[in-house]
C-alpha cells in the first residue's frame, strides 16, 4: 500500500505534498515521530526544514579552500625575490 503525505499550512505558507511512499517508509517516519513527541506532519517539517538549513550552510562553504600563509623574515634594506620568498616562478 503506498502512502502520500499532504503538509498544509495556513496564512499563505507553502505545501507540500509526498505522493507514493512505501509502508515502511511511514512506520519508519511515524516511529520516529512518536519518539520525538511531534506528529507526522511535525516530524516531516522538521526533517525537511533541518536538511534545508544544513544544504545551505554546505553550498556556501562548497568554493571555499584552506589559505595558507607562509612569513619570511626580512632585513631591513634586503632586496629578496619572488623566488626566495615564495618558492614559485611567480604566478601561473
Amino acid at each position: 500500500m503506498n502512502h502520500s503525505i499532504l503538509i498544509c499550512y495556513h496564512f499563505a505558507m507553502a505545501s507540500i505534498l509526498v505522493r507514493n511512499l512505501d509502508d515502511a517508509t511511514v512506520a519508519r517516519l511515524k516511529s520516529r515521530a512518536l519518539r520525538h513527541n511531534r506528529s507526522l506532519q511535525g516530524e516531516v517539517k522538521n526533517i525537511l526544514e533541518t536538511e534545508a538549513a544544513a544544504a545551505e550552510v554546505t553550498a556556501g562553504q562548497a568554493g571555499r579552500r584552506e589559505l595558507k600563509i607562509r612569513t619570511v623574515d626580512i632585513p631591513t634594506g634586503a632586496a629578496w625575490s619572488r623566488q626566495e620568498i615564495y618558492g614559485d616562478d611567480g604566478r601561473q
